[in-house]
């Protein structure tokens, strides 16, 4: 008789669904908050150049230190505090994970929040707490406090701003999280370069608190590099648990040149959050829609029939995040991710279009006059 998977495998990994990512071929692509603009023609140039003459042939220096020096000028970090990369956030929140992972060893996070906290602990074997947030999406602090004295969690990660909510949770609760934690916390600062808060100054004064960043949301998500920050003493334990060549040669040569354009980095940051209050008040502006405040490069905004209003935007070539089924808080929220102007102003024709045809008669007979919404231009 052949082998089956469930002879082996762990009950929870097959009760899991495989993370999803859609097809977006052809697509206005708004699902994954990713920055819409490419490097300039020069920055650009000099990467081709770059790859050309990068030994590919050879492994990539492991402990990457002139990529380091360079991450620790442009984030500002601490001279007292250490740093470590990963390919991207995902491996670093594996890694904390896989070292803390002893048995009865709880993670613990809010809800709803960014999905691979709770799958990495599924993942690792770690027990896994989710403390809902308030129906505003703001923090439930005396909710997690009690969560925290009951469970005793070995590692809270808390992502600011919220994935996908897109806001801040109030400094003084998350410092008296932070003061009330019997292990690590982490604060994922993904969308830092969105929201200008950070709770980086706070690593000087507290020895079990990391802090978690990614230059996927600054234009660079195909480089695929996280950065973790904090005490020396905490890292070079983890260190152990990072495999050898994670982050690859092209990948730290390409981050570490793109790194000395910062200005272009920031430029383009600063577009996006004008642009992302240009869209928020137009959002606010349709009829039945509820847009939810965001300090992050995305919008999260609820309306009626959410499920038939992403797949109306699809039919016209539109692709955002339908968010409806995934928590309970979430019902009929989708989320859209800031794009260029021209992007921002199809999703909105294809929202309105959608919008009415979610609402209108000929619907309940399967009828559609949606019409699809040609591609930008590249």
């Amino acid at each position: 008789m052949a082998l089956r998977p469930e002879q082996l495998l762990r009950p929870e990994i097959l009760a899991l669904s495989a993370y999803s990512v859609p097809p977006s071929r052809g697509m206005v692509k708004l699902d994954a908050m990713e920055n819409p603009y490419r490097l300039p023609p020069e920055v650009q140039a000099e990467v081709g150049r770059l790859a050309a003459h990068t030994a590919l042939n050879r492994y990539p220096d492991p402990l990457a230190p002139a990529l380091k020096a360079r991450l620790r000028t442009f984030f500002g970090l601490p001279a007292g505090s250490g740093l470590m990369l990963g390919n991207g956030s995902d491996e670093l929140i594996q890694i904390l994970a896989l070292a803390l992972s002893r048995p009865g060893a709880v993670l613990l996070t809010v809800e709803p929040t960014f999905v691979m906290f709770r799958l990495i602990a599924t993942w690792t074997g770690m027990a896994y707490e989710g403390v809902p947030l308030k129906p505003d999406f703001s923090l439930d602090l005396e909710a997690v406090l009690a969560a925290v004295e009951r469970r005793r969690p070995a590692v809270i990660f808390i992502a600011y701003p919220n994935n996908p909510t897109g806001n801040l949770f109030d400094r003084s609760a998350l410092l008296r999280l932070i003061e009330a934690a019997p292990g690590l916390v982490v604060i994922d600062e993904a969308y830092h370069a969105f929201a200008e808060e950070s709770l980086l100054d706070a690593l000087e004064r507290y020895e079990h608190l990391l802090v978690m960043r990614t230059l996927s949301k600054l234009g660079l998500a195909g480089l695929r590099l996280g950065v973790l920050m904090g005490p020396p003493a905490w890292l070079e334990q983890l260190e152990k648990v990072r495999l050898p060549y994670n982050v690859s040669v092209l990948t730290q040569v390409v981050a570490e040149s793109v790194l000395q354009r910062s200005d272009v980095l920031r430029a383009q940051a600063a577009a996006i959050r004008r642009e992302r209050e240009r869209l928020a008040c137009a959002l606010g502006q349709r009829p039945g829609v509820t847009v939810y405040p965001s300090r992050a490069n995305f919008l999260l905004f609820r309306v009626a029939r959410a499920r038939d209003v992403f797949e109306g935007l699809k039919r016209q070539g539109v692709l955002i995040k339908d968010l409806s089924g995934s928590h309970r808080l979430l019902a009929d929220c989708l989320r859209v991710t800031v794009g260029t102007p021209e992007e921002n102003e199809r999703f909105l024709a294809a929202l309105d279009a959608s919008l009415s045809a979610a609402t209108s008669p000929a619907r309940s007979h399967g009828h559609s006059d949606l019409v699809p919404i040609a591609p930008p231009k590249p």
